[in-house]
């Protein structure tokens, strides 16, 4: 952990205007340590990263002794908070090979989970009614087996694959793109106080960072660099769970994605994937065996993508592809009043989803 006495120096080396992460690593390499950088000579510290990062290093901003009371202040207030540095033994470890770890880390919640077992599951934000119940599903089935389930909190894909890890064993990670001090999206207000709770809640930036676009591909690279592998559940062609995969392939772990529809936008990045050598899988079975997850380990929970043997006519008339009203009445000759009351009563049961557009898709029991 950071030790109070020195979180003044560690956080003069992160915020400094012009020394950014690749020269605070340089600095850390020459001095040894952050306190140690504090006090070089400016003449040495101008040879290292110039004369005018060195410049704003050695005179802090009054803003600087504010910040520091108000992290000590954030620790104190609860023993489950952390600052984790490199050299923790607390430390993902598979973040430490990668090439870009961050030198500091915000944890709120189980330190435990940090080096266990996990595997990353993310997702479209405008996710399929059958994306949702896909992604909790599967990952309730790989944390009852033991792993723990990390995503970036977002709405969509990442919320219900946080909702599955919670309850199996595995538990969950939530990576998020703010400081620790605030929760985005609000709506998971409620999520983010369980996940502090049971799981954990963890952040590269400073307190006080509020969810700036750039930060979500930084937060990206930790969620694919702490997992052995990342299950894409839907994604559209330009989607942030593909940079994700991507990461996650640079960092040498697996990448695992669900096909769906060929007509559905959420399905196309997943193909994609799959096309550029993702590993298809259709049931939390096929993860557990592509990462030699002992079968012993694994949960009984059902885990149903397509319910098969289910008789009902129009759960067969709907097939798997999001349909339209009109469709639906050529294929079973029903009249529009008898059809909307069958659709009403299976989106009532949670079987049908009604979509943007005036469509419906099957959604599978799970």
């Amino acid at each position: 952990m950071a030790r109070p006495d020195d979180l003044d120096a560690w956080l003069r080396l992160l915020l400094t205007p012009g020394i950014g992460r690749d020269k605070a690593r340089k600095l850390l390499a020459a001095c040894g340590s952050p306190q140690a950088v504090l006090d070089a000579k400016l003449g040495s510290l101008r040879e290292l990263v110039g004369a005018s990062a060195a410049n704003l290093f050695k005179s802090a901003p009054e803003t600087h002794a504010e910040r520091v009371a108000g992290t000590l202040a954030w620790l104190a207030a609860d023993p489950a908070r952390h600052v984790l540095t490199l050299g923790d033994d607390d430390y993902p470890a598979l973040l430490l090979q990668t090439a870009d770890p961050p030198l500091l880390l915000y944890a709120h919640g189980r330190l435990d989970l940090l080096n266990a077992p996990a595997l990353a599951v993310v997702g479209s934000r405008h996710a399929s009614g059958q994306g949702l119940d896909n992604a909790r599903a599967f990952a309730q089935h790989l944390s009852q087996a033991g792993l723990t389930i990390v995503s970036g909190m977002a709405l969509g894909i990442d919320g219900a694959a946080h909702e599955g890890g919670l309850a199996g064993r595995g538990s969950t990670i939530a990576v998020v793109g703010t400081g620790l001090d605030s929760t985005y999206p609000a709506r998971h207000r409620a999520l983010a106080h369980r996940i502090a709770q049971q799981g954990l809640l963890l952040s590269e930036f400073v307190l006080g960072t509020p969810p700036l676009a750039e930060n979500f591909p930084l937060r990206n690279r930790l969620i694919a660099g702490m997992t052995r592998g990342t299950l894409v559940v839907e994604a559209a062609l330009a989607s942030g769970s593909l940079i994700t995969a991507r990461q996650a392939l640079e960092a040498g772990r697996d990448v695992f994605a669900i096909p769906g529809s060929i007509h559905a936008p959420q399905s196309r990045g997943c193909h994609a994937l799959i096309k550029q050598g993702a590993k298809l899988v259709d049931s939390a079975d096929d993860i557990l065996g592509e990462l030699n997850w002992e079968p012993s380990r694994a949960s009984p929970v059902a885990l149903a993508v397509d319910a098969p043997g289910d008789d009902d006519a129009l759960l067969a008339a709907l097939g798997y592809d999001p349909v339209t009203m009109d469709a639906l009445l050529a294929r079973t000759g029903d009249s529009a009043a008898l059809l909307s009351g069958r659709l009403l009563e299976l989106e009532l049961a949670g079987r049908v989803a009604r979509l943007p557009g005036g469509l419906y898709q099957r959604r599978s029991l799970a």
